[in-house]
């Protein structure tokens, strides 16, 4: 699993999933479709195939397969003699503040149908619960929590190099809001040195720039400030040490950089609201 994909999983905590907006469409042999959208887009093909057309390129999805648009992709779309019948949603993954995080890995393309059949279909059910009891309530959370399953299940799939989107032909994807890759330094250096109180500047001088800078581009390509981070992994760390029951709390406290248990115990306390001595 490459770096980044560490990253999403280290601060699935901040995650931000927001719908908005989601429909089936039915399309005849006459239809084309020319445009780009302000958001993520996924299309869930119900039958029929769809032709998505990108940067010259042409691309076919069928009957279960999913394709997946980024922000701002001109594509142009056409179907054949059958047409084609799709459930689209479109939405915004973030982390933090960074509301494009995804941006940072070639996903979108067609997912093909075998990659993603289980949490597809239970997207597809969970879209028609919806539909025929409107308003019933959990329904919109679970049409959520099933769009989030999908996209998790994408992730993982790219990080295994089981699955990589095809539409931007090699190309890398569009950064709008800094690098992750710029501050991959910046992660491993702050994981090996848990034990210790880490300084911005020690930070910033692995990127090669001011303090100040370095702390808004941070925010900008993470989502959350340099001290959110650190907090975050160390919070992550210490359920990992507890869960092994092989290390003392005054221990843990240790390869956490806290001076003492005690203080250790109140900054657990105060993100797991339980204190270590009673996590389960």
């Amino acid at each position: 699993m490459n770096a980044n994909m560490s990253i999403l999983n280290e601060l699935s905590e901040y995650v931000t999933l927001g719908i908005s907006s989601y429909l089936e469409q039915a399309h005849d042999k006459n239809w084309i479709e020319h445009k780009s959208h302000p958001d993520y887009d996924l299309w869930f093909i119900q039958s029929g195939s769809v032709r998505v057309t990108i940067g010259g390129s042409e691309h076919t999805a069928g009957p279960g397969d999913a394709v997946f648009f980024y922000p701002d992709m001109p594509y142009i779309a056409t179907t054949t003699e059958d047409g084609c019948r799709f459930i689209y949603i479109h939405f915004n993954f973030g982390i933090g503040e960074q509301q494009r995080i995804l941006g940072e890995f070639e996903l979108p393309g067609i997912v093909p149908s075998g990659l993603i059949q289980e949490e597809a279909v239970l997207f597809t059910q969970a879209y028609r619960r919806l539909k025929q009891v409107s308003g019933t309530p959990g329904n919109q959370l679970y049409l959520k929590a099933c769009l989030l399953a999908v996209i998790a299940k994408i992730l993982e799939l790219h990080g295994q190099g089981t699955y990589t989107g095809t539409f931007l032909n090699g190309r890398k994807p569009g950064k709008t809001e800094g690098s992750l890759s710029v501050l991959q330094d910046v992660f491993q250096y702050v994981d090996a040195n848990l034990h210790r109180s880490v300084r911005m500047n020690e930070l910033a001088a692995l990127v090669g720039v001011s303090e100040k800078y370095f702390i808004s581009f941070f925010k900008k390509s993470v989502g959350i400030t340099p001290g959110q981070y650190i907090f975050q992994i160390k919070m992550n760390r210490a359920r990992d040490y507890l869960y092994a029951k092989k290390y003392t709390i005054q221990q843990i406290a240790g390869f956490l950089g806290y001076p003492d248990p005690f203080t250790f115990s109140k900054a657990f306390k105060k993100y797991y609201n339980v204190p270590p001595s009673k996590f389960e």
